[in-house]
């Protein structure tokens, strides 16, 4: 199914796991959750092995406050340390993994509370309002901050390149096979 050294067997529960890189060289290493071949090409659907965090700085009025996604490498860097103490304290390890912060350990069990919607606004995409836990809060240099983790997990489509390492589809890609993956890649995961 896969050329060589793209599988490795996972000891913990045997499912198959490859690691992403990024273009800073990070890795993110994710279990191989379905795969296809269309025309010859293998795709493959992945599953981070961490949770994902998502860091929001909130601002604004104290009534009409509202979340601000962090991307910025540059303030990720500032309040990584920061975040990093937080979330130690319920025995969580923050990393500065490839295409998303994750966290190592065991999350809490979802609770109802501590459940937040939020509406990401693209004008380029519709998207779904976003369900995500919140793990923890911090200031730092005054500004307050929230670690949540999505509800939903987070799946990475990729292709399988020629020396067996996955690759993932660019925007233009993704939209090209995108009806085709998700007929046969979730009608299975569900």
């Amino acid at each position: 199914m896969f050329p060589p050294p793209f599988p490795e067997e996972n000891e913990n529960n045997n499912l198959t796991t490859v690691t992403l890189t990024d273009d800073k060289n990070r890795s993110l290493e994710c279990y191989v959750e379905n795969s296809l071949s269309v025309d010859g090409q293998e795709y493959v659907l992945l599953l981070p092995v961490d949770s994902p965090v998502e860091i929001f700085a909130w601002q604004g009025e104290e009534e009409e406050e509202e979340p601000v996604f962090i991307e910025d490498d540059a303030i990720l860097e500032e309040i990584f340390n920061t975040a990093q103490a937080v979330l130690s304290e319920y025995d969580l390890v923050l990393k500065h993994t490839a295409y998303a912060l994750t966290v190592a350990g065991e999350l809490p069990p979802f609770e109802e509370s501590e459940i937040t919607i939020l509406e990401i606004e693209d004008e380029e995409a519709d998207l779904e309002p976003e369900q995500l836990q919140l793990l923890a809060g911090f200031y730092h240099e005054e500004q307050e901050y929230r670690i949540y983790t999505p509800v939903d997990p987070l799946l990475f489509f990729a292709r399988v390149s020629k020396n067996g390492k996955p690759e993932l589809l660019s925007p233009e890609e993704f939209r090209q096979v995108q009806p085709y993956l998700e007929e046969h890649l979730f009608d299975e995961v569900e």
